[in-house]
This record gives C-alpha cells, structure tokens and sequence, in this order.
C-alpha cells in the first residue's frame, strides 16, 4: 500500500510518501512562507528524489482539520485535485488525532493544542492501549481554561504538543504543575509521517472516500465570518 500524505493544517506544511510500515520521505518545514508557496514544490521535491511514481500511489491521505482556514483550503484542493486526477481515494485523517499519534505508544494521556486564537484552542484527549490509540475526548475548539480543567480532572500526567503549547505554556504550568510535560522539538509539531501512519491504519478499516465527497472540517467559522457577523449584530 503507498500513501501521498499531505498536512497544511497549521503553521507546518508537511509532505510524506508511506509504503506499508516505512516512511519513504518526508519533508517537513515551518520557515514561515504560505503553504501556497511551498506545498506543491514540496510534493515535486519529494517525488523527485524517491523511486515512487505518483500515479502508482493506492490513497492521497490529508489532514482534513481543524486548523488554519486556509491551510486547510489549501492542503485539501491539493489533496482533492490529485485524487480526482489520479482516480484514488482520500484517506481524510482528523488533524488532532495526527499530532497526537507522533507520540505512538506513550504512557500517559496526549493533549495536542493548536493554537484557535482568543484564548481558544483546537485539541483533543488520547491514551495508547498497547498499539491502539483511545480517543478520551474527540478533536474540538473550545477556550484553553475549560481543556486544562477537563485535564485536571485526571489527576494524571498529560503530554502537551502542538503550536497552541508556547502560547498558553503559563497557563498550562500554572494549572497542571508538575503533571504538564512537553514534548520535544521533533514531536511538538505537525508531520505528515504521523499523518501517513495513521492514514494507513484508517486505509486497512476501509475509512476513506471517494475524493469528490472530501471536504475539510473547520469545527468553527472563520475569522472573517465572525466579524462579519459581529459588525451585522452591532448595526441591529
């Protein structure tokens, strides 16, 4: 089975090619450019420099969100457009569930953040059963202070990733003390390694579509529909 992989859904635009268990290539970077910028030469870099024929590909796995609105557009009009083309299934992997699976095999209970912006984070709860992954809460947007007092709840160390985890690292060290562990570098951050690994799980459970059924999931409006509607309910 060889997997496309393709992540755009946060400040990291990620690129990975899977065959069965190996990671072929990757090629991963967050030097700050647009996704629009970068993914396709990405995706023309890595196939370059591997064996891989892209039209030999089984699956075009993405991760379907939530995160940047337009990363997002981005990663699944890229991910649609090859699918389509190609004739190949999407295999749509919740964007949440990818970062929290960098940390396959874990002891302790996975928080990813990404950062939503005013005071609001996209995360999710997980915990590895042997080689299974549990999710304790799905992937959701809601305020960092309702996340860290669900946590607590726990009384259990958490593992935190993700690009939410500078931003609201006081607040995480304050409520959770000594049970807030971080994690490195290597694993804090979107990969479409992770992404592909996941996928091929979802890919041997018959979770995938058509690619002209794919469509990102957002979990909330944009930031230019809400102050659209804020400047209407202002008017009224």
């Amino acid at each position: 089975m060889k997997l496309l992989v393709l992540d755009s859904s946060g400040l990291v635009a990620s690129v990975a090619l899977v065959e069965d268990d190996r990671l072929i290539a990757e090629y991963t970077t967050g030097n700050k450019l647009t996704h629009s910028q970068t993914l396709l030469p990405m995706l023309d870099e890595v196939i370059k420099r591997t064996s891989f024929k892209i039209e030999d590909i089984d699956a075009v796995a993405v991760a379907m969100g939530p995160g940047s609105f337009t990363g997002l557009r981005i990663g699944a009009a890229t991910a649609k457009g090859l699918g389509l083309a190609l004739g190949k299934p999407i295999i749509p992997v919740p964007t949440v569930d990818g970062l929290a699976y960098q940390l396959f095999g874990a002891a302790n209970i996975i928080c990813p953040m990404m950062d939503a912006r005013r005071k609001q984070v996209y995360t999710g709860f997980y915990r590895f059963e042997g080689s299974d992954m549990k999710v304790l809460k799905e992937q959701c947007a809601q305020s960092v202070e309702d996340t860290l007092l669900q946590l607590k709840e726990y009384g259990e160390p958490v593992i935190f990733l993700g690009d939410g985890v500078p931003v609201y690292r006081g607040e995480i060290e304050e409520a959770m003390k000594d049970l807030a562990i971080f994690a490195p570098a290597h694993a804090n951050r979107q990969r479409a390694g992770a992404v592909g690994a996941l996928a091929s799980v979802y890919f041997k459970n018959g979770k995938y579509m058509d690619a002209d059924e794919f469509v990102p999931e957002y979990l909330r409006k944009s930031q230019a529909e809400r102050e659209r509607e804020e400047k209407i309910h202002g008017q009224v």
